[in-house]
């Protein structure tokens, strides 16, 4: 399986400058929110992707920008208390949000994720929650011509708040056989090791993916810019002699089982060049992504 490196925009400083360097150097893939760059970042992109209309896009719903509250309310697609709370899942917001997103990006894009669903709800009000949000997705794929929609998490997968056979089946129940259920986001890394370590003893997320043909896009794969200095150069020398820190730690996290996509935020043509030639080696032997987890722990 080829994984590529895609353009996160996180904590992309100036967003347009990085989809055009990242696109010039062959990434085809870029995924934003509609929350992220102070709000932003939706319209920034869409200069860049009306220059590069080949890349595709990936964006979010869930998260609500500061500069839509007022807007979302005025449109009955908020309540003051969900604005207030600065996240919501419903069915309203959802549907608002995405023609909104479409609108900023200046195209439908080919994949929206549901943004932290975890985020401030029970357990026991997920399932629901979800359900309502999935079949809004749905009506959203066939309204404005968008291929698919998915999961983006921190921490649904890791404290198994949900699963993806769980997701598949909510998918299923909201969107028949044929869902537009594509694909899964969450932090794959040296920090966060538990999805490989599951992975290479045949289960978790990232073999349940890779089973069912989703998707899995790898995120915060440098955690922040924090993994560099977690990793002794012994250890980086054992997963890729030769390469620097950061370059080890993206082989690791693109060569864990499952992972199509990782994704890194910069606007630095050296550093994504080394990040591509990390991506794009052949994947690390399953011993040593166990030595890797055997040291570092999970």
């Amino acid at each position: 399986m080829t994984v590529e490196l895609a353009l996160g925009t996180y904590r992309c400083r100036d967003v347009a400058a990085a989809v055009r360097m990242a696109a010039a150097q062959g990434a085809a893939w870029v995924d934003t929110a509609p929350n992220y760059a102070g709000g932003r970042a939706e319209t920034l992109l869409s200069t860049a992707l009306s220059e590069w209309p080949a890349l595709k896009v990936s964006t979010k719903v869930g998260y609500i920008p500061a500069g839509a509250m007022h807007d979302g309310v005025r449109a009955g697609a908020l309540s003051a208390e969900e604005a207030e709370r600065g996240h919501s899942l419903s069915s309203a917001y959802i549907a608002w949000q995405v023609a909104r997103s479409r609108h900023a990006l200046g195209r439908a894009p080919d994949l929206v994720f549901l943004h932290n669903p975890e985020h401030g709800l029970a357990d026991t009000d997920l399932g629901d929650r979800l359900y309502q949000a999935f079949a809004t997705l749905e009506a959203a794929c066939d309204q404005h011509g968008i291929p698919g929609y998915g999961i983006s998490t921190w921490t649904g997968f890791a404290r198994k708040t949900f699963d993806l056979p769980a997701l598949l089946e909510t998918a299923t129940r909201a969107g028949g056989r044929q869902h537009r259920f594509r694909a899964v986001q969450l932090p794959v890394s040296v920090v966060h090791l538990a999805p490989i370590a599951q992975a290479l003893d045949g289960y978790g997320v990232l073999v349940d993916a890779e089973e069912a043909g989703i998707q899995v896009f790898a995120s915060a794969p440098l955690h922040g810019g924090e993994v560099p200095d977690m990793i002794h150069p012994d250890l980086a020398a054992l997963i890729w002699p030769g390469a620097g820190t950061a370059q080890a730690a993206l082989a690791v996290a693109a060569s864990a089982p499952g992972v199509n996509r990782v994704l890194l935020s910069t606007n630095n043509t050296e550093h994504w060049a080394q990040a591509a030639a990390a991506v794009g080696r052949l994947p690390l032997p399953p011993d040593v992504l166990r030595r890797v987890v055997d040291v570092l722990g999970t």
